[in-house]
């Protein structure tokens, strides 16, 4: 399967996994917009084509933990037919912990998804947990 991406900007970089085993493909920011007060706003200066029958999603990588911010969304959700900038808005940070221009800031993990026919029912069948909620199988 191949997976298209096409630069916006001349600084984009288009993403790779980083070591064979990845998952996610790197992505790295090409602008930092700090307009907003609730979040910062890092441009890819990329867009992609998903897949028809496929969903591309946005995680943070693992070194936002050294930083203040958070996946504002917390996971984002690219469809098939979006081909706008890949973006990813995070938590507001100090300018000590925040990411730059020029670092990897987020991954993209693209995952077939099977198209569901919807039906209405009034029952559903039953399971050992039922209705059981947060928390019901333990800490």
């Amino acid at each position: 399967m191949h997976l298209k991406f096409k630069k916006l900007k001349n600084n984009a970089s288009i993403p790779a996994y980083s070591l064979a085993g990845d998952a996610g493909l790197d992505l790295t920011a090409t602008t930092l917009d700090k307009t907003s007060e609730s979040y910062w706003e890092y441009g890819t200066g990329l867009s992609v084509e998903i897949p028809e029958g496929c969903v591309g999603l946005l995680f943070p990588r693992s070194s936002i933990s050294n930083t203040k911010h958070f996946l504002r969304n917390s996971v984002g959700v690219i469809d098939s037919g979006y081909r706008g900038e890949i973006k990813l808005r995070m938590s507001p940070a100090d300018s000590s912990s925040g990411y730059r221009v020029g670092d990897r800031v987020g991954q993209l993990i693209v995952f077939e998804i099977p198209r569901m026919k919807i039906v209405e029912e009034e029952l559903l069948s039953t399971t050992d947990r039922d209705i059981d909620g947060f928390g019901s199988t333990g800490n």
